[in-house]
């Protein structure tokens, strides 16, 4: 597998994702917010946490419109894999390809510790390695993870099973208790808590090893 972990200014989870990735037997190349291609023959995209640019105007709204964040609507458009975390889940849905916003804590404070998250699916390359209703633990890190979605959108991520995981319990205000989701073709995930940070034994939980161990599993064969 081949990964790509994009480089804003303000990202400092980047060599967090890519060691993940690489822990999981990964090839990865960093690729900086104003190159204008991916690396050739790139399987999966790893948009990391952070603060691109600051998160000035509105988080990850400057990054998604970044020379690179063209070529990653173009892969995903062409059926390419990419994982969106945190503020990379906040680009992704500046971008629009994945729906609804990411807006202020409803406590209107920064949260970071980890928390209790339940797999609302296994059917996924990212979410395959774990069982549907599974609780696992997974750092969050975030002053603006508040996922909104109106209710029709809610009620069309549920009956196309592409809520990913919902929080344990409340965390940020986020409609429905949502922490991640899928595109339509289940290729693209974007999520508020940081797998990347409970990947390998010294994290003290590697929870999050099976999520990159998944997709490693999904593309390998393929």
């Amino acid at each position: 597998m081949k990964a790509a972990v994009l480089v804003f200014p303000g990202s400092n989870c980047d060599r967090d994702l890519a060691m993940a990735f690489r822990n999981a037997g990964a090839e990865v190349t960093m690729v900086w917010h104003k190159d204008s291609a991916l690396p050739e023959g790139v399987d999966v995209v790893g948009i990391p946490g952070g603060f691109s640019f600051g998160d000035y105007l509105r988080c990850g709204a400057i990054a998604a419109r970044s020379p690179i964040t063209r070529a990653v609507i173009e892969h995903t458009a062409r059926g390419g894999y990419a994982l969106g975390v945190c503020n990379g889940f906040q680009v992704l849905t500046e971008t629009g390809v994945l729906p609804g916003a990411l807006m202020r804590n409803a406590g209107l404070k920064f949260v970071c510790r980890s928390v209790p998250l339940t797999v609302e699916t296994a059917d996924s390359a990212f979410t395959d390695g774990y069982s549907k209703g599974q609780r696992i633990a997974i750092p969050v890190a975030h002053h603006d993870g508040n996922y909104v979605a109106d209710a029709d959108l809610v009620e069309r991520l549920r009956a196309e099973d592409r809520i990913a995981f919902t929080y344990a319990e409340p965390i940020n205000g986020a409609t429905a208790d949502i922490a991640g989701i899928l595109s339509e073709n289940r290729r693209v995930l974007g999520l508020m808590p940081h797998p990347e940070r409970a990947a390998e034994p010294a994290h003290g939980n590697t929870d999050g090893a099976a999520l990159f161990r998944s997709l490693l599993g999904a593309l390998v064969p393929a």
